[in-house]
Order: structure tokens, then sequence, then C-alpha cells
């Protein structure tokens, strides 16, 4: 399976493996980290940004490619869209079917509300049902809510918004203890404590999994209590558009289905945009680890809202996504893996970091390794380094990794390598988008009646999200957004219905002399390739 020059640079990993067992790298000073992060992570070069020319962040500068679909084309520009006729009429809308959705309309629904779920793929075709290593929460005698707090408040860079970080880690307890009552499969020993491990970034072992599938258990769950509870779910069906009264205030969306490009309109006294990512944008043309839909819907609709964004320049690209082989390329290995004991080693055998500094260091770690150092293992699509797998077993004993990673071990079992006995490269893969729409401790955006939660939002995880604790995001502000939204729906006066901000928003951008072929939200990705004839 590996080339014969990969097999060679095995044959160093392995050489070099007892005198690294015990020997981890010291981990980085601050200045250290600094000074890395600016030179090589894909956030600092600015080659690859716009600065935005209008809507609420103007001034602000995002990703070329977020840019071309905040100030694009709205795609009910040139429709007729009769408001008068209503197609669906709710308390809460919920746009979006992942973590985050699914826990708002749960909870909506027991504060009493009429609620429904509208999403362009199906209910768990989202992020949360690929996340793999875990779900943080100080939950253990050694820990706390505020060792939690310092912990993500570094990782973040010290950005993170203070009353979401503390609502993030105080909540974090009862929503392990919600799951768990629901009935989520975590990993626990035999005498029914929760195991838990250590992620990158953390000081104390917080990390709670199920094996290594654990947004997909966690996800299960959800989607088995919204169904349970008979919450309407429209799937298939896009939000492309959201409605605003003639106050300014959320009032439901416009709707699309996505096999007969049908429209429809939906009217809500509030209105939760839990629509995930935007990994499928391909940032600089990096792989990602997000499912289809991550297009970053909520970003566009909010905005032309009149939303604020909140560090949208910042995304997170995990360290070790697949390099190879590259049916797999960019798929998420998880960060369990280093946890339990697997070090990044370059093409020598050498360890280059400390396997368990942050995200965005370990990223910015490896391409430096990779670009500057040269010592990087080719691979047809690029190079990697070697994440050394077989470590797991050497310190924990043999059946650890069939035990506690298994799907990492199928995954990669399916083309032929088995990672207890040889290593896997990696290299960064586009992961989490850190920053999004604003939001206040209600969830609430800076548009009256419309919340956010999930990865949609920003300000919690600051410049850089820790393992673990986007799980635990989606399930604390996914609950808190939909006891919110059925609290104040029972307060609503709507007013008229109207689209106007779409015609502003067109208006705004031909007075800044914004010519645009893009039509957003892009709802898909596109992979066909076209040739000139």
């Amino acid at each position: 399976m590996y080339t014969q020059e990969m097999l060679d640079s095995i044959r160093k990993v392995e050489a070099t493996r007892q005198e690294r067992l015990g020997h981890e790298p010291r981990r980085m000073t601050e200045s250290e980290k600094n000074e890395l992060l600016y030179k090589y992570h894909p956030d600092y070069r600015q080659d690859n940004f716009s600065v935005l020319k209008i809507g609420p962040n103007k001034g602000d500068k995002v990703p070329d490619e977020l840019a071309d679909l905040l100030q694009g084309n709205s795609r009910i520009k040139d429709e007729e869209i009769d408001l008068s006729k209503v197609d669906y009429d709710v308390d809460v809308l919920v746009i979006g079917g992942g973590g985050a959705g699914a826990s708002a309309a749960i909870e909506a629904h027991e504060g009493g509300a009429n609620v429904m779920i509208v999403t362009k793929l199906r209910i768990g075709d989202a992020n949360t049902m690929m996340a793999e290593g875990g779900i943080q929460a100080a939950d253990k005698e050694n820990d706390s809510p505020a060792i939690h707090y310092l912990d993500a408040l570094g990782g973040g860079h010290y950005a993170n918004k203070p009353e979401l970080l503390y609502k993030l880690v105080t909540e974090a307890p009862s929503a392990i203890k919600w799951l768990n009552d629901l009935g989520v499969m975590f990993d626990k020993a035999p005498d029914g404590t929760m195991i838990t491990t250590h992620g990158g970034g953390t000081s104390r072992k917080r990390m709670h999994a199920a094996k290594d599938y654990s947004g997909a258990e966690i996800m299960r769950v959800l989607r088995d209590e919204v169904i349970n509870r008979g919450i309407p779910v429209i799937d298939f069906t896009s939000a492309v558009e959201l409605i605003l009264d003639d106050e300014g205030k959320a009032a439901g969306a416009v709707l699309m289905n996505m096999e007969t490009k049908e429209y429809m309109v939906a009217r809500a006294k509030t209105v939760i945009i839990a629509t995930g990512g935007a990994g499928r944008l391909h940032y600089q043309g990096f792989p990602t680890s997000n499912h289809y839909g991550a297009t970053a819907d909520g970003l566009i609709l909010g905005y032309r809202a009149g939303a604020k964004l909140l560090y949208a320049d910042t995304l997170q690209y995990h360290p070790t996504g697949a390099a190879y082989p590259e049916q797999i390329f960019g798929a998420l290995v998880t960060e369990k893996v280093r946890s339990l004991g697997a070090m990044l080693v370059n093409v020598n055998g050498e360890a280059f970091m400390h396997p368990l500094e942050t995200r965005d260091v370990s990223a910015a770690s490896i391409i430096r390794e990779c670009d500057d150092r040269k010592k990087g293992v080719s691979t047809p699509s690029g190079s990697g380094v070697w994440l050394d797998t077989p470590m797991i077993e050497i310190i924990h004993g043999e059946g650890t990794i069939e035990k506690r990673i298994p799907g990492m071990l199928r995954m990669y079992s399916k083309y032929g390598i088995d990672i207890r006995k040889v290593p896997i490269l990696v290299y960064p893969t586009l992961h989490y988008q850190n920053g999004g729409l604003e939001i206040n401790a209600e969830c609430l955006t800076t548009v009256e009646n419309l919340y956010a939660a999930g990865e949609v939002a920003g300000g919690i995880h600051g410049r850089n999200r820790l393992m673990g604790n986007s799980l635990l995001d989606v399930i604390v502000f996914g609950r808190n957004a939909g006891k919110n939204a059925a609290k104040r729906c029972k307060e609503v006066k709507l007013g008229r219905l109207t689209l106007d901000h779409v015609s502003r928003f067109s208006k705004e951008m031909e007075a800044a002399g914004i010519k645009s072929s893009c039509i957003s939200p892009k709802l898909l990705p596109i992979y066909t390739r076209r040739h000139d004839k």
C-alpha cells in the first residue's frame, strides 16, 4: 500500500520509536507559538482574505471564498415571493438538523412551543455526526469549570466572549447528564464511572467519549428524541433567505425544495439558525473533514438580514487530516489518537512537536515541517507527516486501538493499512468555523428574535477551539437557544412580513460598485469538472 519512499521512512520511524517513548518534545512557549502561527497558519496569510465593502461588518476581512458569498446575489433576487401565502406557520423555526438544531428543537418543544426543523439534507447530516474524539465537561473531583474556562481561554488566544465561555463551561456537566439520561452510550468503567482522557490544550482529563464515534452516538440519540416527540422535520429543503417583519424582527424564512426548486414561505415568531460550518468552501484550497452541506449558509442568511459576524476571519485547520491514501484525503483522524499516545514524526522519524499542543499550533507545526523544513513524506496529493499509531498499543497494551478507536481502525483497514502495525500519514484539513454570527448569552444575534447556535455562532471559542468543546457547544447553546426562543415567542406580535432587506442589500452592493456573478447561499459544493470543448 505504501511507496518505497514511504516504507524507507517507516523504518526510520520504527528505529526511533524506543528513544521517543517517554521523551516527548517540550511544549512551546507563548512567544514560540505566536511566531509559528504568524508564519505558517493559514489564518495569517493576508493574500487569501478580502475586506468587506458592505453590510454590518464593512471594513472587516474574511476569507476570499466567504466574501464572494456574503457579497453575492440573493437566490430570490428576481423571484416573485408571495408572503401572503404562508406554507408553514410555527412559533419557533429551527434552520439546520445537526446537534445544535436538534437540541434547540427538543428544548423548544419542552417549553411548549410549536417548533419545526427545516434542513437541506436529512436530520443528522451534519458535522455533529462526523465528530469523533469526544465532548469536554469538568465533572471529575480533580477538575472544575474554572479550570476548564482557563484552558479554553488560553486555547482561544484570550479572544473568547467571557459570558459565552462562562456558560459553556458551567453548563457542561449538566449537558453530559442530559445526554446520558437521553441514552448516549458514553465509555464507562465497570463501576459506571465515565472514562475521560486528555485533549490538546487541556490540563485535566475531561474528554467524555463514545469510542471514536462520539458525535454519531450523540446525533443518534438526539435524532431519536426529535422523532419520538413528533417534532416536524422538513428535509431536503433549504432556507434561502430570512423573512423580517416591518419592524425588522426575524419572522421566518423563504424555503426552497432542493429537488423541485419550489419556493415556500415559513412564518415564525422566532428563528434559530443552526446551519453549521463552512468546510465545503475549501478555503485556500484545503481539503475538509466536513459533511457535504457545510457551505456557510447561516452566515449569508444572517448577514443579509443585518446580523453582525464575529471572528469570521478565523478557521480551524485540524492538524491530522488523512493525507494518504487519496480515497480518504482530508478525512478526520481524531485527536484522540494523539491523546492515547501516538506521536507526530517527520520523514526521518523525528518528533518535532509535543503531541498535545493546541490545534492551531499543531497544524502550523506540520505545515512548517512539510513546507519549510522539507521533512514531510511525499504523497500523490502533496506531503504529510507520520502519526505513529503503533505507539498506542506499545504504551497501553494489545487491543487498545480496537477498543478505543475502532472507527479509525476500520477506516484504514478498508485500504489495507493496519494502524496497529504501521503509522499513518496526516496533514491539516479544514475542520471548523471558529467565527460566525455574533450572539449574546441568550443566543440572540444582533437581529431581534433571531437566534444562532452551534458552529454558525462566533465568540465562544475565541480564535481557536479546543478539542471536545464543539460537541459541548452544540448541546449547551442549542438547548439555550431552544429554551429562550420558546419563552420569547409567547410575547411576540409579528408585523407585516417583508423581504425589503434583500432589495436594500442589493442596492448597497450596487452603490459600492460590487458586480457579482455569485449566487448565495451556495447550498451545496460543486465538484464536477468542466472541460472546454
